[in-house]
């Protein structure tokens, strides 16, 4: 049997950029620092106990931070939150005061900064951490949950870009 080709990385990009997936804002804090990213690889992982995974790429800042925090949250993005998705996924952006600009609350399990404007919120302590080429698989357990009281169409990312899921 020979052995397969290689498959193009541009050609899986482009076909996993065709898989639409929510918008979150996953943050943690380190003494008296924010640290902040835009993810859309997020998902739930068991029921018992109650898990969830963020992939983080291991040559972002975000990476060091997370690891050493050992908790963090998660926000699930409203379609309204576009800017605050896009300004957190811009790559240099200064360190300090990231969520500045962000309308946020502490949560009361871990302290971490969590949207106000979120669809729902988890808080999460890092339950274990798998390497996965060049990002790490964050697995949490899950310490609280928050689901919003208003309706609000979710973001989404597509193709390459933010959009709606009605």
């Amino acid at each position: 049997m020979n052995a397969p080709e290689p498959v193009d990385p541009d050609a899986y990009r482009q076909v996993m950029g065709r898989f639409a997936t929510g918008v979150s804002v996953v943050t943690t804090r380190i003494g008296d620092i924010d640290h902040a990213m835009t993810a859309n690889a997020i998902m739930s992982v068991s029921l018992e106990p109650l898990l969830m995974v963020i992939s983080v790429e291991r040559e972002a800042r975000f990476h060091d931070a997370v690891i050493e925090a050992g908790a963090w949250g998660v926000s699930l993005l409203p379609e309204s939150e576009r800017k605050t998705a896009a300004w957190l996924s811009t790559r240099g952006r200064p360190l300090h005061d990231q969520l500045e600009r962000v309308a946020f609350h502490r949560g009361e399990q871990t302290g971490m900064a969590l949207l106000d404007n979120a669809l729902g919120t988890l808080e999460c302590h890092t339950y274990d951490t798998v390497t996965a080429g060049d990002h790490t698989l964050v697995i949490g357990d899950v310490r609280s949950v928050s689901i919003a009281d208003r309706p609000g169409d979710a973001l989404i990312y597509y193709r390459g870009a933010f959009g709606v899921q009605r």
